[in-house]
């Protein structure tokens, strides 16, 4: 089994910046694909960004320029860098996980327990 733990969240007005983090830990041979989503009050997850094993990024065109996804593989944690933050960002953000464990012979998608992140004044 794999435990994805996500910190950062909080209150925060608009215009200003948040950091999230995500620790994957267990049974990781290799984590492939991670990623960021997040779900507002009453509509449906989403996909905010991506990175790849090699670093390759994508990200949802509305948060193209605010937002930044890195990754260090060494601590199997994924951040994202939230920048110019607007009230629409307001969402409990999820952070997913493609990891192969030791003896597995394909991967497997872990989601966090989700942190939320409120953009208001």
């Amino acid at each position: 089994q794999v435990q994805l733990v996500e910190s950062g969240g909080g209150l925060v007005q608009p215009g200003g910046s948040l950091r999230l983090s995500c620790e994957a830990s267990g049974n990781i041979f290799n984590i492939n694909t991670l990623s960021w989503h997040r779900q507002a009050p009453g509509k449906q997850r989403e996909l905010v960004a991506n990175i790849t094993h090699t670093g390759s990024t994508n990200y949802a065109d509305g948060v193209k320029g605010r937002f930044t996804i890195s990754r260090d593989n060494g601590k199997n944690t994924v951040y994202l860098q939230m920048n110019s933050l607007k009230p629409e960002d307001t969402a409990v953000y999820y952070c997913n996980a493609e990891v192969t464990g030791w003896a597995d012979y394909y991967a497997k998608n872990y989601w966090g327990e989700g942190t939320l992140v409120t953009v208001s004044s």
